[in-house]
């Protein structure tokens, strides 16, 4: 085995399932708690507001990035956070059949969303550093994929086991307890393995002065403040996927929902088949190859092909909230289409962050990126519920059509290296 096979060798070792990790807490905050409230008879607007609201710990995770790089390793602390994460997904699992479900599980949540926000900036920071640029983009399809094959695992295989183990006893509670359960032991097993097989890049040091936090905590927040073009980036951030922030918190609710109410009617187990795993893997394959050929042509040249390919494919669901098909098949190519140019689309996204925080401090520059990309998320999927009830869902998709306005428009005003991306020959 040469140098290069051997060192792509050791890279596939840690990071499909260091971005799998990653992935996991995010879906199950994000996506499966969703799918669990409206199963257990939660509205739609309320699941919109507070499922919203946990967005918030990777909107201000920017607030605690400078102490993640100035205290311990960054494989420190995220084998540290694996352990935590996989206590709370226990803890939750025990408060679901609690009659206060609601409220414990949301502060269950809350708590995992902190962990996942910490865990987030710890890893990214780590493969920033463990990685040259050129390995960071023709790697960042990969990630891509496996943290979507944890988006299949929470929102596909484990909402299918939950289905399943409600329609065979009828008790949806301890469908969702079993689920929790899984995730936990399936947490601590990342632990165990993470330790052992996490490398130690010399670059993973703490930095800045322990005896100066303060000044260093302000530094580093004003060097971010400091970069070039800085409005336009945050705008960026902001807006880019103003549209599909919206969309993600309606679309499971929209299959799940009736035809009188003018969704789909699909049970657990299709969603989880349809928009869990089949639309997972149609968002997977448009990471990998975007990020092939972000690493082949640079993120320039293909910016604009990406930007639109994240926000003309909703119109799949304006198709199917106006005729409401039955046809399984026909779902799942819609649903295929949006999430294929959804994954296609977010590359641009994630290589733009990493433009941008490359430099010294770049664990935490990423993190301040990853926290606006997060406002811009949460802030427009407070409302969605809102929207959505006010419009219905024909008219409501109809309008994230028209969202699509102000990401175009900020698309077109970004500086891009026409280098950045490529991998040098």
């Amino acid at each position: 085995m040469d140098k290069t096979a051997a060192e792509s060798d050791k890279l596939w070792r840690w990071i499909p399932s260091l971005y799998f990790s990653q992935g996991i807490p995010y879906v199950i905050v994000m996506t499966m708690s969703v799918i669990m409230y409206k199963k257990m008879g939660v509205s739609n607007a309320d699941i919109a507001l507070y499922t919203s609201w946990l967005y918030l710990p990777f909107v201000i995770k920017p607030l605690w990035s400078p102490f993640v790089d100035m205290f311990k390793t960054k494989r420190l602390w995220i084998i540290g956070l694996e352990l935590l994460i996989g206590v709370l997904f226990g803890l939750v699992a025990l408060t679901i059949p609690m009659p206060n479900y609601f409220q414990l599980t949301l502060a269950g949540f809350w708590l995992l969303a902190f962990g996942a926000a910490t865990h987030d900036i710890s890893s990214d920071g780590f493969y920033m550093l463990a990685l040259e640029q050129h390995q960071q983009a023709a790697y960042v399809g990969i990630r891509s994929m496996f943290f979507r094959m944890s988006m299949i695992t929470g929102q596909g295989a484990l909402v299918y086991l939950a289905g399943y183990l409600t329609d065979l006893t009828g008790k949806p509670a301890f469908a969702w307890s079993v689920v929790f359960f899984v995730l936990s032991a399936m947490f601590l097993s990342l632990f165990v393995y993470h330790k052992l097989v996490l490398p130690r890049p010399d670059s993973d040091q703490p930095r800045g002065e322990s005896g100066h936090v303060v000044k260093t905590f302000f530094s580093i927040f004003a060097k971010f403040l400091q970069k070039e073009n800085v409005v336009l980036t945050l705008s960026f951030l902001l807006l880019y996927r103003f549209g599909e922030s919206q969309l993600v918190k309606m679309a499971p609710p929209f299959l799940l929902d009736g035809i009188d109410k003018g969704g789909l009617g699909l049970s657990t187990q299709a969603v989880g088949v349809v928009y869990g795993t089949i639309g997972m893997l149609s968002l997977t394959v448009g990471g990998l190859v975007s990020g092939y050929l972000v690493s082949r042509h640079g993120l320039k040249r293909w910016l604009w092909p990406m930007a639109l390919a994240i926000n003309v494919p909703h119109l799949a669901y304006v198709y199917l909230a106006f005729m409401q098909p039955q046809n399984i098949y026909v779902v799942a190519a819609a649903v295929a289409i949006e999430q294929l140019g959804y994954g296609f689309g977010f590359t641009a996204f994630i290589m733009y962050m990493i433009m941008v925080a490359d430099g010294e401090h770049k664990t935490a520059h990423y993190a301040i990126c990853s926290g606006f990309m997060a406002l811009g998320m949460m802030l427009p999927g407070m409302f969605s519920g809102w929207i959505q009830a006010q419009l219905g869902y024909a008219h409501f998709f109809v309008w994230i059509c028209i969202a699509a306005i102000p990401s175009l428009g900020i698309t077109a005003m970004i500086k891009v290296n026409p280098d950045f991306g490529r991998k040098k020959s």
